[in-house]
C-alpha cells in the first residue's frame, strides 16, 4: 500500500509538471520493472536505497525517485542545475545548506531546493527517512556531486 501511494503521488506530481504529453495514450510502467538499487558510496554516506519511478524525458524534463535513508545515512554535498523538490513520505530527516543551516523534515513536508544551491539531505541519526525526489534536467544534467558531508557538519544541529 505504501509503494502504491508513493507511486500515485509521484504520478500526480509528474503530470502537474509535465503539462500536455506528446502521446495521446496513457503509459503504465509496471511495478517491479524499475529495480531498486543500493546508492553509490561515492555519492552517499551510510545505507541508502534508490528506486527510480520515472526517468527524465523530452516531454517531462525531470526524474522522479523514491529514496530511503537508514539512520545516519545522507547524501554527499551536491547541487542541481534545475533545482530539486523533495516530499518526505516517512520517518524523520535532515536537510542542510552550505551556510550551515540544518532543518528537520517530517512526513508531508515538501522541500524546494533552488538551482545551484549546495545542499545535502538524509535521515536523522535515530530514524530512517524516505522521500520522493523530483529532479529537473538542464542541458542534459540533473546533479553535480561534491564532497562528503562530514560527521561534524551532519551533527551541527
Amino acid at each position: 500500500m505504501k509503494q502504491l501511494t508513493v507511486y500515485a503521488v509521484a504520478l500526480s506530481v509528474s503530470l502537474i509538471f509535465a503539462g500536455t504529453a506528446a502521446s495521446a495514450e496513457q503509459t503504465v510502467i509496471p511495478n517491479g520493472s524499475r529495480p531498486s538499487k543500493t546508492a553509490s558510496s561515492s555519492q552517499f554516506t551510510g545505507n541508502v536505497r534508490h528506486e527510480p519511478v520515472f526517468p527524465a524525458t523530452e516531454e517531462a524534463p525531470f526524474s522522479v525517485s523514491y529514496v530511503t535513508f537508514e539512520p545516519g545515512a545522507r547524501t554527499f554535498w551536491h547541487t542541481h542545475p534545475a533545482g530539486q523538490r523533495l516530499i518526505v513520505v516517512s520517518g524523520q530527516g535532515l536537510t542542510g545548506t552550505w551556510d550551515g543551516k540544518i532543518v528537520t523534515i517530517n512526513p508531508g513536508d515538501a522541500i524546494w531546493c533552488p538551482p545551484d544551491i549546495k545542499h545535502w539531505h538524509g535521515a536523522t541519526s535515530t530514524s530512517a527517512m524516505t522521500h520522493i525526489a523530483i529532479t529537473g534536467m538542464k542541458d542534459g544534467k540533473n546533479v553535480t556531486w561534491l564532497e562528503a558531508v562530514t560527521d561534524e557538519q551532519y551533527q551541527a544541529k
